[in-house]
């Protein structure tokens, strides 16, 4: 595929291939872009700033309305695009689709919405007499820079919601996952979206960073990744209006009342969804003393359960990583645990990108696996001697963005709410779980700013006061 700018689909010279994860097949090539492609990016795309500034709401909704409806058409093909070049197995690719058709739809019905309001400014003896109301404008240019592990909904969160506000688009997505981005791409320009409006452009994130995050054009930046290098783009940002979704290592609370086949089923979905790769994948389960050793051995057995391998085949449950490189990493960690005293129950081991889903008990949270992001299909069992434990435990982190809790027990599920430092908080169920229409984002280094159309929106615009005398 091509990347797009300037309303043209362009070739380079330079290419990247788009790899399979599973077999390292070659799908595609996309050009590997340069800094200048960027600074050519943003010349049209401030162009189409101005375009998307005078466009009227409804033309808005109409352009996202009918780029949903050709989504829809084609969630087969899109699904089944995510699953390969990304590694998660068909029924997620699909679910995947269907998201982000929903996110699309979401973001048409808050192009609607986008109102200011009055003022009361005689609330003062100095506003007597005056009138005065707020109105909601566009950033101008926003710049969506995407990970891999949902090269999709991902992307629709933030150039939905960024052409719902009126802005024009810059769009850097994965180098892994270049090919979702660029057919989305296509269906906006089918449905309407001005050429001059959108942007994407393929290439490495180390090489066209910079190019994107300083130049005092983009005025918005909205980026989901490590939080590593989100830091890295806070610094170059400057000035400049930025939302980060970043990472986690998200526990799971599971006291004494709990059932433990339900938790064992949730955290199977939870932990090893999309083969761990996801940044509010259960990681770092918390069990206090009666039900650790039934919850181990429940957990043990249905994560024996789950099939790994290719993720083209409907009977394979967890696919590849999307990298070996970082399935070996992953291999590393697990066995740097065991090393420290940690008991792999079930999995762990590796073949290619694919590591079989493991569990591992008696883990400690200074261990690498339980204290970093480990962004693979395992779980470590921890025991907590109590709540305050748990908590305590819990909260040892210096990221914040989901949380959950297992228990029967109202008070100690709020208790939980209350006192787990986590942006997103779940009772009687596991880490990985998020609907499109929630405000959606973390505490501490897991970022700031919130997702979800209705959320996003109001970032990617900004407020003038207006005041009649």
């Amino acid at each position: 595929m091509q990347l797009f700018l300037n309303g043209e689909w362009r070739d380079l010279s330079e290419k990247t291939e788009v790899l399979n994860p599973f077999d390292g097949s070659v799908i595609d090539t996309v050009p590997s872009a340069s800094p200048a492609e960027i600074t050519a990016a943003i010349d049209g795309l401030a162009r189409g700033a101005e375009t998307m500034r005078n466009m009227p709401s409804h033309r808005r909704v109409e352009i996202l309305r009918k780029a949903a409806d050709l989504m829809r058409e084609r969630q087969e093909e899109l699904g089944r695009l995510i699953s390969t070049e990304e590694g998660k197995v068909l029924a997620e690719g699909r679910i995947e689709a269907g998201r982000a058709i929903e996110t699309i739809d979401l973001s048409a019905d808050e192009a609607r919405r986008l109102h200011g309001e009055t003022v009361p400014l005689d609330s003062t003896p100095g506003g007597v007499g005056k009138l005065g109301f707020t109105l909601r404008v566009p950033c101008g240019i926003v710049a969506a820079i995407t990970p891999f592990n949902f090269p999709l909904n991902l992307v629709a969160h933030k150039v939905g919601p960024a052409i719902a506000g009126g802005n024009a688009v810059l769009l850097k997505p994965a180098s892994d996952t270049p090919l979702s981005s660029l057919k989305l791409v296509e269906l906006l320009l089918e449905a309407g979206l001005p050429e001059e409006a959108i942007a994407c452009v393929t290439g490495s994130g180390a090489a066209l960073g910079q190019a994107i995050c300083s130049d005092p054009r983009v005025r918005k930046i909205s980026f989901t990744g490590s939080a590593e290098v989100g830091e890295q783009i806070c610094r170059l940002a400057g000035l400049k209006r930025v939302t980060m979704e970043l990472g986690s290592n998200s526990p799971v609370i599971v006291l004494n009342d709990a059932d433990p086949q339900k938790v064992a089923d949730a955290i199977a979905v939870t932990g090893f969804a999309n083969a761990g790769q996801v940044c509010i994948s259960s990681q770092r389960i918390l069990a206090t003393p009666r039900i650790h050793d039934d919850l181990l051995e429940a957990l043990t057995a249905r994560v024996s359960q789950l099939t790994a391998g290719d993720q083209l085949d409907e009977q394979t449950n967890v696919g590849p990583l999307v990298r070996e490189r970082d399935a070996q990493r992953v291999e590393e960690w697990l066995g740097q645990a065991q090393r420290d005293g940690a008991e792999l129950r079930c999995g762990g081991k590796r073949n290619g990108a694919v590591i079989q889903p493991a569990v591992l008990a008696n883990v400690r949270s200074d261990m690498r696996m339980s204290c970093e992001e480990l962004f693979g299909p395992a779980v470590g069992v921890t025991r907590a001697e109590s709540i305050d434990d748990a908590i305590r435990l819990a909260n040892d982190s210096r990221f914040g963005l989901s949380a959950a809790v297992f228990t029967q027990d109202i008070d100690k599920a709020i208790r939980f709410a209350r006192e787990v430092d986590s942006g997103n908080l779940h009772i009687n169920f596991g880490t990985a779980w998020r609907a499109e229409t929630m405000p959606y984002g973390g505490l501490k280094d897991s970022g700031m700013g919130k997702e979800g159309p209705k959320y996003a929106i109001e970032e990617m615009t900004e407020t003038k006061m207006v005041v009649i005398h």
